[in-house]
């Protein structure tokens, strides 16, 4: 069975050594890419856990607010149960995009040195 997969590659990165990790971790380009990160997704994973348990807890403690009826059939609980998988895909459509832009060029340069290219 033939497989897609690419023949391997004849480029040999050097291994980094231990040395060159702590190096590499207690620099300021590090601690500064380790930063921007924690600072993007730290909030925002907080938020999200909030909202979502709000709505757990407007599920389980108002039953009556939850059953008020929107349109129809429709009430605020399954509007905000739909909320919740909006704002997940729109959280991970923030984040990547966000990290191709901030993280991933800082993170690869990093990289690219600790296998000793340019």
């Amino acid at each position: 069975m033939a497989t897609d997969a690419p023949p391997p590659s004849k480029e040999t990165h050097k291994l980094p050594t231990t040395e060159e990790f702590t190096e590499v971790q207690e620099s300021a380009e590090f601690g500064e890419l380790r930063r921007s990160y924690r600072s993007f997704a730290f909030p925002l994973t907080v938020g999200f856990i909030a909202w979502y348990l709000l709505y757990v807890l407007l599920s389980n403690y108002a039953g009556d607010f939850m059953g008020t009826k929107v349109v129809g059939n429709i009430n605020i609980a399954l509007v905000l149960g739909l909320a919740q998988f909006l704002t997940t895909f729109l959280i991970a459509w923030w984040y990547a995009r966000t990290a191709a832009a901030r993280f991933d060029p800082k993170a690869e340069a990093i990289k690219s040195r600790m296998e000793g290219g340019a």
